[in-house]
């Protein structure tokens, strides 16, 4: 069966050099680049918004699945480094994510929540086929 989901945000750059008001279902949000690369520093850079966005996606998933189970597994962190290589024009990137659990939580409801953590929707998108495309209207 095909689902079909469209999510949009909308990034409005005006005033300060990089400070981006970023926009989805009445919320808002700010990005920006640090002070050393000529930003106002007053929100996280694009790719820490990313990283963000998978750090987020995973925990909520995570979380979900836990309280479905009934587990109460306390606290969940979710640490992402991302490396990017750049040779020419082409990039090489590399993600880790790290699953921070109590350590009461017992070894085979960690195994099953590393199974689920790479479930997350953001994580899936990362993993399959994207299509990007870009217009100037």
């Amino acid at each position: 069966m095909d689902r079909t989901t469209t999510r949009s945000v909308t990034a409005l750059l005006e005033g300060d050099p990089y400070r981006t008001v970023l926009s989805t279902r009445g919320q808002e949000w700010l990005a920006d680049e640090p002070e050393d690369h000529g930003g106002t520093d007053l929100g996280p850079r694009p790719h820490e918004l990313f990283l963000g966005a998978l750090a987020s996606c995973t925990a909520i998933t995570l979380r979900m699945y836990a309280d479905r189970k009934q587990w109460p597994i306390g606290p969940i962190r979710i640490t992402t480094t991302m490396e990017r290589t750049q040779r020419g024009n082409e990039v090489e990137t590399h993600i880790h994510l790290a699953v921070h659990l109590d350590p009461s939580v017992p070894v085979e409801q960690r195994e099953r929540l590393a199974v689920i953590a790479r479930s997350c929707p953001v994580h899936r998108t990362l993993q399959n086929p994207i299509h990007l495309r870009s217009e100037v209207i």
